[in-house]
């Protein structure tokens, strides 16, 4: 038997259900419907934001 507590956030992108279990905050998930990643703004209640963008670095 586990102990993962699974908890249910809404996605920001398309107001799916996304199913989280176990998360931090800062930690990236992935919306199931629209495929959106999302970023763990808090963890109670889990609430969810869009993920920054990662920008190239070229090397500057």
């Amino acid at each position: 038997m586990s102990n993962t507590t699974t908890d249910v956030a809404v996605c920001p992108e398309c107001e799916g259900s996304v199913a989280v279990a176990d998360v931090e905050r800062g930690e990236i998930v992935q919306c199931p419907d629209c495929g959106a990643e999302l970023e763990v703004t808090n963890t109670d209640p889990v609430t969810l934001q869009l993920a920054p963008e990662e920008e190239e670095d070229w090397g500057e």
